[in-house]
């Protein structure tokens, strides 16, 4: 009995020993900025709700949240940054269906990180469909003149997209498939450049977030022709949707924040609690209603249940659609 009693307390020191850095961290965190990490170029989607987040994260946490873009790869680069980051709570990834559905599909074993276990997610941040749009001067006026111009030009249309993995990108493969027309994918590193080249005429068009579009919708500088949305978005009640043009596409993004696997509760329970909270706010709302978006409501349980649920669900569409990281 008395070898019994020193093996528990053994083995009870030990898990202690084990769980103490952890709770040193947590009670010590922050410690000092916060780096967020955007795997996409700035002005995009993904960028425009990381500094939502990051300006009201500064002011409930009392330290500066510095937003860091590292694009390339499908979102992916920048992902793996985090991945391979301490799990202190100084790293986070706004991580998003680009970089945590798609890309591992697409990319497969040049991706490093597994989208679910090398991550601890924290906080569904916002969902939003995808907006077509085109140079306001130009022909394309609706889906049916995109298809018949992209049948009387060799190897189809150019259309943009803010890189290769993005959901935007799977939607252009999922609806030429579906039009039967061929297009050559044009992939920027990020949603900005891509509609820098649109405005510029560079390109005829792109396929982008309604969030990082919606903007330039509003003031013309593009004009939207189709939205991904099951129906018309209340913000742009003149947009038609796939499906009233015949087209039986719906597609929804989502951005939300992660850390690294190993994350100690505490710190995952207060950025839940504040990103929960920063978002529930009028102001907040008023902004994603002006982007487009609509605000994330899942504890933290779900949000996990959630990504390994769009993994399991985009893998296969990923390897019907004959999509490549071009």
């Amino acid at each position: 009995m008395p070898g019994l009693i020193h093996r528990r307390a053994f083995f009870a020191g030990t898990a202690l020993a084990v769980s103490a850095p952890s709770l040193v961290r947590a009670q010590t965190w922050p410690s000092g900025s916060i780096r967020l990490v955007v795997p996409f170029a700035p002005g995009g989607s993904t960028d425009l709700a990381a500094r939502l987040v990051a300006d009201g994260l500064a002011q409930r946490l009392g330290v500066p949240v510095v937003v860091e873009n590292r694009p390339g790869a499908g979102a992916t680069t920048g992902s793996q940054v985090v991945a391979d980051a301490a799990p202190d709570g100084q790293t986070l990834v706004m991580s998003n269906i680009a970089s945590h559905a798609i890309s591992p599909a697409l990319y497969g074993n040049r991706v490093r990180y597994d989208p679910v276990r090398s991550f601890t997610h924290i906080a569904m941040v916002i969902t939003n469909p995808s907006v077509w749009v085109v140079n306001p001067r130009s022909e394309i006026g609706n889906l049916a003149d995109l298809v018949r111009i992209a049948k009387t030009r060799r190897g189809g249309l150019d259309m943009a997209s803010s890189g290769a993995g993005s959901s935007n990108h799977l939607l252009l493969v999922r609806f030429s498939e579906m039009a039967g027309i061929e297009h050559t994918h044009v992939p920027f590193r990020g949603a900005g450049p891509a509609m820098t080249a649109v405005i510029a005429g560079q390109v005829p068009m792109m396929s982008d977030s309604l969030p990082s579009a919606a903007g330039h919708v509003r003031q013309g500088s593009v004009r939207a022709i189709a939205m991904s949305s099951a129906e018309r978005h209340p913000a742009f009640p003149d947009v038609p949707t796939f499906r009233e043009q015949g087209f039986d596409l719906v597609s929804t993004s989502w951005f939300a924040l992660s850390g690294p696997a190993g994350l100690p509760a505490p710190i995952v329970e207060r950025l839940h609690r504040e990103t929960m909270a920063l978002i529930a706010t009028p102001e907040s709302r008023q902004r994603f209603a002006e982007l487009g978006g609509t605000p994330g409501d899942m504890t933290t349980a779900q949000f996990s249940a959630f990504v390994a649920s769009e993994v399991a669900s985009w893998a296969p569409v990923v390897r019907s659609s004959g999509a490549t990281a071009d």
